[in-house]
């Protein structure tokens, strides 16, 4: 496992998972909440990810540019921020237009039926 991820599990769960993965979570966040894309999160995940990746090399003697390290902490952070950019941009689109749209689910929402409540 130190091979695939370049660092201990411990290290990549404390750092990848919990620090950047609330980082990625707020970022996510910020994105949704000024209505920019989700594609506008993916160079905000990727900048996350060698971020991470650094820290590890800084402070834990870890490998810095693994390949398959890299892209298992790109594709972490990334599919935290794009859940986040969801869950706000669906949460977003039903509070502000609630006669138009409502809730289908966690991740969705469907134009409200004419005539019901």
């Amino acid at each position: 496992m130190d091979a695939l991820l370049g660092t201990s599990l411990g290290t990549y769960v404390g750092v990848t998972v919990l620090l950047m993965g609330v980082a990625a979570f707020l970022t996510g966040q910020a994105v949704a909440l000024i209505w920019r894309p989700a594609s506008h999160v993916v160079g905000y995940a990727v900048l996350l990810a060698f971020a991470a990746r650094f820290l590890i090399f800084a402070l834990f003697q870890g490998d810095f540019l693994a390949f398959p390290g890299v892209v298992i902490d790109c594709a972490v952070v990334l599919g935290i921020a794009l859940s986040a950019h969801r869950l706000t941009y669906v949460a977003k689109i039903v509070a502000q237009y609630p006669w138009l749209y409502e809730r289908s689910g966690l991740w969705g929402f469907r134009a409200r039926t004419p005539g019901a409540g």
